[in-house]
């Protein structure tokens, strides 16, 4: 058998008894009326969060040589020896220099 909880339930009508209560509870507020409540403004201002410090740092600029780079270019690396043979990959992308052909040959075997 199969419950459904989340179901929700069917509006009901009032009885007789509800009825009753009801219509006696705006008689009674028809009796004793509320007067309206009259707003009352003051001139405050909201309240706002009060500026945060902040230190005054003097701005030094830097010296306009007007030479451009001021440091020396990088070339690329090159290898100009000749005892290594070659670059292998020995895990994902890590590379590994080949000096021997039993280094090259020991990578070759090793399992992936």
């Amino acid at each position: 058998m199969i419950i459904y909880t989340h179901q929700k339930s069917k509006k009901r009508k009032p009885n007789a008894k509800q009825r009753e209560l009801s219509r006696s509870w705006e008689e009674m507020l028809k009796k004793y009326e509320t007067k309206k409540v009259v707003k009352v403004t003051n001139n405050v201002k909201p309240y706002s969060t009060p500026k945060p410090y902040v230190r005054e740092t003097p701005k030094y600029p830097s010296l306009n040589s007007g030479l451009g780079a001021c440091t020396k270019p990088v070339h690329g690396k090159v290898y100009t020896g000749d005892k290594m043979k070659g670059i292998g990959t020995l895990h994902k992308s890590n590379a590994v220099p080949i000096f021997t052909d039993e280094e090259a040959i020991d990578q070759a075997n090793m399992r992936r």
